[in-house]
């Protein structure tokens, strides 16, 4: 007689045999998934920068930053690397000389990605230029600078006009150093979003390899465990029977 039991155990040990080779090479390949799936995240990552390093900057300005000048100009000029916004208030230029006091004549106008605003009065030595506009990806950027002006004002130019300078220019302060800490403001939370966002789609793209890996090892397990069941209970191979006794 057959002994069902010694078959049974065999046809199991075939199984393993045959089944063995693809498990461990099914074991060596999931580190290498999990590492392209990785840097699959970075390349999607790098192919779509962030909207904070899109932000214009200023190119230039007339005068130029640590220039020295003859006299204050009439008018200062900002050059931009792409086109500020030209609303209404969503620019703001503050000049200043050496005591603080207020040099801009109007509001600045903008057109394309050159920001002009109109000076006025005289100043000797450093003049400090605060600066805040739109750039065009709709986010507000900031800065500072200065130039140094050498000429010294005329005592016949500056007699009379001093007092009516200094009564004139007293409430300025108030109304222009709002805007004054603007440029040292640190970057708005906004610009962190992209990355946020960026740190959450990668670590889905983990969580989800893991559950692959480990759902494709429980099917894998599974098959396995059915198979040597009816290895053990005599099935042996397909399209084979247990011999009749005699």
């Amino acid at each position: 007689m057959l002994d069902l039991g010694s078959a049974g155990s065999k046809g199991a040990d075939r199984l393993d045999r045959v089944m063995a080779p693809a498990l461990r090479r099914t074991r060596s390949l999931r580190p290498f998934a999990l590492v392209a799936a990785l840097l699959l995240a970075l390349l999607a990552l790098l192919a779509h920068p962030s909207p904070a390093s899109a932000h214009d900057e200023l190119l230039g300005s007339d005068p130029a930053a640590d220039s020295t000048v003859d006299a204050l100009p009439a008018q200062l000029t900002l050059t931009f690397s792409g086109v500020i916004a030209p609303d209404a208030g969503a620019s703001e230029v503050q000049v200043t000389d050496a005591s603080g006091a207020e040099l801009t004549d109007g509001v600045p106008t903008a057109q394309d990605n050159v920001l002009t605003q109109d000076l006025a009065g005289e100043a000797s030595g450093a003049v400090t230029v605060l600066w805040k506009v739109v750039s065009s990806d709709g986010h507000p950027i900031s800065g500072q600078f200065s130039f140094t002006v050498a000429g010294a004002p005329t005592p016949t130019d500056t007699a009379s006009p001093t007092p009516t300078a200094t009564q004139t220019i007293a409430p300025s302060p108030s109304e222009t150093t709002a805007p004054a800490p603007t440029p040292g403001l640190p970057a708005s939370a906004a610009d962190m979003t992209p990355w946020i966002i960026a740190g959450i789609v990668l670590l889905l793209l983990v969580i989800a390899a893991i559950v692959y890996l480990v759902a494709s090892r429980s099917r894998r397990e599974k098959a396995i465990a059915r198979a040597r069941e009816g290895a053990a209970q005599g099935r042996g191979p397909a399209g084979t029977e247990p011999p009749a006794s005699h």
